[in-house]
């Protein structure tokens, strides 16, 4: 997956439908397809419970998402200047005195 395509929103992706399997598989850290395929499986079994509960989950992250907004690697280095900064000058006043 391309640095760019990364940027563009779960569900604008080419290869996804809601991004729900995705956006699930990162919160909690494993590989989208062993979501994707029990999905799939119970789409043959009952589709309408299956598109239900696909959407359902869709409104979750949604809301998960929007609740709980990822941290930028930018806002994290931009923190951690912060915190590093009063220690140097702890350091400093030390060496001062």
């Amino acid at each position: 997956m391309s640095a760019q395509e990364k940027d563009v929103a779960l569900p604008l992706r080419a290869h996804t439908i809601l991004g729900v399997c995705e956006a699930i598989s990162e919160d909690f850290g494993f590989n989208p397809v062993l979501l994707r395929i029990p999905f799939a499986a119970s789409v043959l079994i009952s589709p309408t419970m299956a598109i239900g509960a696909y959407l359902l989950l869709g409104l979750v992250v949604l809301a998960s998402r929007m609740l709980f907004p990822k941290v930028k690697p930018e806002q994290v280095a931009a923190d951690a200047t912060l915190v590093v900064e009063p220690a140097n000058e702890q350091r400093e006043l030390a060496k001062a005195a």
